[in-house]
């Protein structure tokens, strides 16, 4: 399996120079990063607004190894939330923050990290929307489920993301899935050990069925990551089947990853929310879209041997 393999080369020094410095990579990046600045992205997010799409923001970078690199990504935040509200989109346009990017693996990083992100919290809720937190490697969940509840006493729109393929995920559903939560499902993105989290496509599948199946027969708000065709078919199956309506969940897919697919739903009158990276700090995000899926790899293989 080529993913577990590009998630290493996603930790290696020596692969991020020479992937940066092909000339190739720009062009590619681009596809799933439309900008590095909020100057870049507001454009993008007035577009796809425009189109009837929704849209989460997400600021990248990760290696957080120094206190004011986790205060400077909580201002990048709170620039784009100053930006966000001179457009008025409310909870159409909404924030994907990641807890490492505000320090949670530094020294007292639990701490840290909920003092960093809660005046974003608090900025998103002043302008109409929210932020959702998302899910990490599995060493670092108790931490984001404990800020997440923590951030949901004042901010109760605050939502979170859990991975299928973890074995605790279903579990977590069952008590995350009450009246005003908001959960999204995602398959997994991390290289976890097999003690943890199911290695196989077909078992990483079904959990991913099971646990959408516990969150639309709860009382929240599930939001479906995926762009897998059976997957998006199975979820309005099972959307049917709990008698929600169409704007009592939504389908959540990345940027530039079936865009065809983002109107079809849109137009059909679901809620479809476009995940929109942007940032300098692009090379672990860029990596772990080409792990997700081999089409993503031989889109930029490809490119590199037309453009070499």
């Amino acid at each position: 399996m080529l993913g577990p393999v590009i998630l290493a080369a996603s930790r290696s020094d020596r692969m991020r120079r020479l992937i940066s410095a092909a000339p190739v990579t720009k062009q590619v990046v681009d596809r799933f990063i439309p900008g590095e600045g909020v100057d870049d992205i507001v454009p993008v997010v007035e577009d796809l607004t425009a189109a009837g799409l929704e849209v989460t923001m997400d600021v990248v970078g990760e290696d957080i190894t120094r206190p004011e690199q986790a205060t400077a990504a909580r201002d990048a935040y709170l620039e784009l939330i100053d930006r966000l509200g001179a457009l008025e989109l409310g909870e159409r346009a909404e924030m994907s923050v990641k807890l490492s990017l505000f320090g949670q693996a530094l020294e007292g990083g639990h701490e840290l990290a909920l003092a960093n992100v809660r005046p974003v919290v608090e900025a998103a809720a002043a302008i109409g929307t929210t932020v959702t937190l998302d899910a990490e490697d599995h060493t670092t969940l108790d931490s984001m489920f404990a800020i997440h509840e923590e951030l949901r006493r004042d901010f109760p729109q605050t939502g979170c993301v859990i991975q299928a393929y973890l074995f605790r995920t279903e579990a977590d559903a069952r008590r995350l899935a009450a009246n005003g939560s908001r959960v999204r499902l995602v398959k997994g993105a991390y290289k976890e050990p097999a003690s943890v989290a199911h290695q196989q496509k077909t078992e990483i599948d079904k959990a991913y069925v099971r646990t959408l199946k516990i969150l639309m027969d709860g009382e929240g708000y599930p939001m479906i990551g995926s762009h897998d065709p059976r997957l998006i078919s199975i979820a309005q199956e099972l959307a049917h089947r709990a008698g929600r309506k169409l704007d009592e969940y939504e389908f959540q897919m990345l940027y530039g990853i079936r865009t065809d697919e983002h109107h079809r739903l849109a137009t059909e009158g679901h809620r479809m929310r476009v995940y929109t990276a942007y940032g300098t700090d692009w090379y672990g995000y860029f990596m772990r879209r080409l792990a997700e899926k081999p089409a993503n790899l031989r889109f930029f293989l490809r490119s590199m041997i037309s453009k070499g």
